[in-house]
């Protein structure tokens, strides 16, 4: 069994299957033109196009990871400044309260040097009372004491002099006996000069 083509060729006629050769140099001349205009035209877009990607896919990288490294220095940055922050805090803290301390250290040294200055002030002013009361009452008593004396001797005591003698001899002897009543009770003493403190 012949084929076709042994037929065909054999009767002498040309074979359909091969191209002319007119036919094959125009389509070699046209796929060269295309090529070179493919070549010369197309391909830099398509380069350009896929050159642009690639570097917008790389850049993008890129800028991610340069971001990536910000915020991480960013991070350690902040976690840094907070811990100088709590530091900071602690330290303010500790000065306060040091602070504290010494404010209230102070104010208790015035107020008992305050104290002290108002009790020494409240005894000058009990002496002074005293001395004072004391004066009046060697008066009024020098007074009273002539008075009682002229009646029971039955002289006038008018006389200063005399006067503030038997005056001076009186109160001594009470001050005499206050002494000895005082030397007799300790207990009496320190309660009464308890007293005096706590007045």
């Amino acid at each position: 069994m012949h084929t076709l083509a042994t037929v065909l060729a054999a009767e002498g006629d040309p074979n359909p299957l091969l191209p002319h050769t007119s036919e094959l140099i125009v389509g070699t001349v046209a796929f060269v033109l295309l090529f070179l205009f493919l070549r010369a035209k197309v391909f830099p877009v398509f380069e350009k196009v896929y050159a642009e990607r690639h570097d917008a896919i790389e850049g993008g990288m890129e800028r991610a990871k340069a971001a990536e490294e910000d915020a991480k220095e960013t991070l350690a940055q902040y976690r840094e400044q907070l811990a100088d922050a709590r530091h900071e805090a602690a330290r303010l803290r500790e000065e306060a309260r040091e602070q504290g301390t010494a404010i209230i250290a102070e104010m208790r040294e015035q107020a008992q040097a305050e104290a002290r200055r108002l009790t020494e002030n409240a005894h000058q002013q009990i002496e002074a009372d005293k001395v004072q009361a004391m004066a009046q009452l060697r008066s009024h008593v020098g007074t009273l004491a002539t008075e009682l004396a002229s009646r029971i001797v039955g002289e006038s005591l008018q006389d200063d002099d005399r006067q503030r003698a038997v005056v001076d001899r009186f109160l001594d002897g009470l001050e005499a006996e206050a002494s000895a009543s005082e030397a007799s009770d300790p207990s009496s003493t320190g309660a009464s000069s308890t007293g005096a403190a706590r007045s």
